[in-house]
């Protein structure tokens, strides 16, 4: 035996005698994982994350989160002499001047669409196998949390650059706002710091963006973690796999090998994307200006249903008691969605008394043997399509020469028609 091991096995027991280490490692090291590529859509989302947090650092070195006014003096000719916000200025230096910066930004954009693929995807395949029963209720709810929150936290990214688009998609927001009864103009001058724009909104959501939402990211994802640590893999059945055990492979060496892998795929595939795949080119949309609007403006896809769902609403308000209650706004905009998100969160415990079962599950179903789940999660998938596709209504029919009123009928249809049939 070298020193060198010696030192180390002296360390090793030094530690081990103190905290028991050793056993515990041993035990946690050889803990077996079941080997199904369905498992993997999990490891997307955190990989992505991870890069989102690395990328995301790059760029608040040189991002500058304020509205105050200056006149840009860039490398980018077209918008020389023209006056911006110091974030919409800091965002083209950083596309422009820093090395390696649009690389970073875009790449930056790319994880975080497919972060949220990620996590829709792998949400669909928790769903579709009931791997949400008994014991699993706490993390579902986890689940729809990091969804929702994702929904929130990309688009405050997406708005910090203060662009002619991201700035369309903020006055959405505070319409949205503006619509909830007696509170909304309140709470509408509480975010902006005032009216509309205000010079207060894009230092907040920074804030929010790059420390708040991200410490609940990582306590979430951790809690989340390790209630699948505890609970044990769920597996699809099988020759030898029954509800008391795991057949698959030991975390070390050969699940740890895969798994940091898997890691520079999803790295590698996000990097080429961001090399090769324009994304949010915002030096071509210009500067935020209340008085204008980007034509073909829509948000980010996993965002897309939300405003197909505003676009599609009549024009409907209620005039009483010297307030007016846009229900065209507030039901798409607020209602809805709360009835959806809550109605998903709530749906293992729905099922659980539906079907009365209170068992303890680790075997997964096929969709095609829990043909009532599957048949549900077909109408919400419909439903969600249809409002999708109408978030894009104006490029839609842009492409297939068609008329805006045509796309809007098909949607008010299709949302109301389409889910029941499928």
């Amino acid at each position: 035996m070298t020193a060198r091991e010696r030192i180390a096995g002296n360390v090793a027991g030094y530690v081990d005698d103190r905290t028991g280490a050793a056993k515990w490692m041993k035990k946690n090291l050889t803990k077996v994982f079941p080997d199904h590529w369905s498992f993997l859509l999990g490891e997307i989302c955190l990989y992505s994350f991870v890069i989102l947090l690395l990328s995301g650092t790059f760029l608040t070195f040189w991002f500058d989160p304020s509205q105050r006014e200056v006149v840009y003096e860039g490398t980018y000719a077209p918008l020389e002499g023209l006056k911006m916000s110091a974030a919409y200025a800091s965002t083209l230096d950083i596309s422009f001047e820093v090395r390696g910066g649009l690389l970073m930004r875009q790449i930056h954009h790319w994880a975080a669409l497919i972060f949220m693929v990620g996590i829709v995807v792998h949400l669909l395949r928790v769903y579709f196998t009931g791997a949400f029963r008994k014991p699993r209720e706490f993390n579902w709810i986890i689940g729809v949390g990091l969804l929702t929150l994702g929904i929130v936290e990309g688009f405050l990214g997406y708005s910090l650059p203060d662009d002619l688009l991201s700035g369309t998609g903020i006055r959405i927001a505070e319409a949205i706002i503006q619509a909830l009864p007696v509170i909304g103009s309140y709470l509408a001058f509480f975010a902006f710091g005032g009216a509309f724009p205000g010079e207060a909104f894009i230092p907040r959501i920074y804030t929010v963006h790059v420390l708040l939402l991200p410490g609940i990211f990582l306590a979430l994802i951790t809690v989340h973690l390790m209630l699948v640590w505890y609970q044990k893999h769920t597996q699809f059945p099988g020759p030898g796999r029954t509800e008391k055990n795991v057949v698959g492979y030991p975390l070390m060496p050969v699940y740890m090998a895969k798994a940091g892998g898997f890691f520079f795929i999803v790295f590698g595939v996000t990097a080429f994307l961001g090399a090769v795949a324009s994304i949010n080119p915002i030096w071509l949309y210009g500067p935020y200006t209340p008085g204008q609007i980007s034509a073909g403006s829509q948000p980010d896809w996993y965002m897309g249903w939300l405003d197909g769902l505003v676009r599609m609403s009549p024009p409907l308000e209620t005039h009483a008691f010297g307030h007016t209650i846009s229900w065209n706004i507030l039901i798409p905009g607020l209602i809805l969605p709360g009835i959806m998100f809550t109605a998903l969160a709530l749906y293992p415990f729905i099922e659980s008394w539906a079907t009365g079962d209170k068992r303890e599950h680790h075997l997964l179903d096929r969709p095609r043997n829990a043909p009532t789940r599957t048949a549900i999660g077909a109408m919400a998938l419909t439903f969600t399509l249809v409002t999708l596709l109408n978030g894009g209504n104006d490029i839609i029919a842009t492409t297939f020469h068609l008329t805006i009123n045509q796309m809007m009928w098909f949607s008010r249809i299709g949302v109301i028609v389409l889910p029941p049939l499928a």
